[in-house]
């Protein structure tokens, strides 16, 4: 009995991915026609119909979810495979895909990233910042090697190793009543309006754990990043947290009053995550060594 060849099983997946012939043969860098008789074959080696096509684009059969499911693992295990094989014959060289969050990633790689270049000066870092959720999304697609997120941060196939402590400050305009208590604690945050960034950034959990919020819509104001934050505490919107690697790196505005607060300190822990499978661990724990270091 034939069996299925990779090449085809990368169409189906890219089929599955765009809902489209045309769009799936452009990012296999081949002709719709080769695609289409591909899939046939393949078809004709299962033994049942994978794609329905229509004006709206092409959907998966039942029978196709299934068959695609399984593919991306196939494919996943060739390419951890290949990453192993590799990493094994000349570790710490190559390309390495590192995503790093948006309240990480302009405060802390300007420090590591010349570390990096220095220690392993045949690894190649690529960078992407983006939400912890579509960083775990990029592990798991192999579009990713590891990402510096926040931690705790638990997901299936998913492993994560603490790097440092990250201190949250408090951060007001000086007329406010906080930014002139003499003992501030986090208990002085509860039942306060807190800007916090939007939706989907980690930081802004942490925040609400801290500030004793309990239910949704509590505060009126939401910014996108944390330059925008400072900005809306500078204009006297109210008071935030800043994690201190953003303070340590001159974000504050003129003017602004940080302090840290009193003992116990409130913060977050920083660390790496990659996937269970990946065959990069020699780069991930020698990286692991030069952010901590950082």
């Amino acid at each position: 009995m034939s069996q299925p060849t990779l090449r085809q099983l990368s169409f189906l997946t890219a089929i599955a991915e765009h809902g489209s012939f045309v769009a799936a043969a452009e990012q296999a860098l081949v002709t719709q026609p080769s695609l289409s008789a591909a899939i046939k074959e393949l078809e004709a080696i299962l033994g049942t119909k994978l794609i329905e096509r229509g004006r709206s684009g092409a959907t998966l059969t039942p029978a196709g979810e299934i068959a695609a499911a399984r593919a991306r693992a196939i494919l996943s295990a060739v390419d951890e495979l290949g990453e192993a094989v590799q990493g094994a014959a000349e570790p710490l060289t190559g390309p390495f895909r590192l995503g790093v969050i948006p309240t990480i990633a302009p405060f802390f790689l300007p420090k590591v990233l010349p570390r990096a270049k220095a220690a392993f000066p045949k690894l190649k870092l690529y960078l992407r910042e983006d939400l912890t959720s579509r960083l775990i999304d990029g592990l798991r697609a192999h579009t990713l090697d590891a990402a510096l997120i926040a931690l705790p941060y638990e997901a299936q196939g998913i492993d994560t190793m603490p790097l440092f402590d990250d201190e949250f400050l408090f951060v007001g305009p000086p007329d406010h009543p906080l930014s002139k208590k003499a003992d501030l604690s986090a208990a002085d945050l509860e039942g306060e309006p807190v800007l916090l960034l939007e939706d989907g950034h980690c930081l802004r959990d942490h925040a609400i754990g801290v500030c004793g919020m309990t239910r949704p819509g509590q505060e009126e104001v939401r910014a996108t990043s944390l330059f925008t934050l400072v900005q809306m505490a500078a204009g006297g919107l109210g008071i935030s947290l800043l994690p201190k690697i953003a303070a340590d790196a001159g974000i504050a505005a003129d003017g602004l009053v940080v302090r840290a607060f009193t003992p116990p300190v409130i913060g977050r822990q920083i660390g790496l995550a990659w996937r269970r499978s990946s065959g990069r661990l020699i780069e991930i724990k020698a990286l692991s060594g030069i952010l901590k270091s950082a």
